[in-house]
C-alpha cells in the first residue's frame, strides 16, 4: 500500500509493536542527546545512519516498542518539534 495522500486507507498496525524513527539534523552529538531526551525511560536502540556528502546533515535510526497509535505519534511529534531535528521520518 502506498500512502501518498490520495489513499484513504490506514495501515493495519497491531500494538504493541516495534517502531522506528529516522532523525536527521546537522549536529551528531545534539541528535544523540535528542534521542535520549525524547525516548526517556523507554527501552530503545539507536544506530548511526548516513551523513550527507558534504557532511552537513547526519541521521540516526531509533527503535522502540510503542503500545498505541497515540504513543507512536507522541514520540514522532516530540522529535519533530525538537530544536536540533531538521527532519523525522
Amino acid at each position: 500500500m502506498i500512502l501518498d495522500g490520495s489513499c484513504k486507507l490506514k495501515p493495519d498496525i497491531e500494538y504493541p509493536c516495534e517502531w522506528g524513527y529516522k532523525i536527521i539534523g546537522t549536529n551528531k552529538p545534539k541528535l544523540k542527546a535528542c534521542i535520549v531526551e525524547v525516548m526517556g525511560e523507554r527501552d530503545y536502540t539507536t544506530k548511526e545512519g548516513n551523513s550527507s556528502s558534504n557532511g552537513k546533515f547526519h541521521s540516526f535510526n531509533a527503535r522502540c516498542v510503542v503500545n498505541s497509535e497515540e504513543e507512536r505519534y507522541a514520540i514522532f511529534k516530540a522529535f519533530q518539534e525538537h530544536k536540533d531535528v531538521k527532519i523525522v521520518i
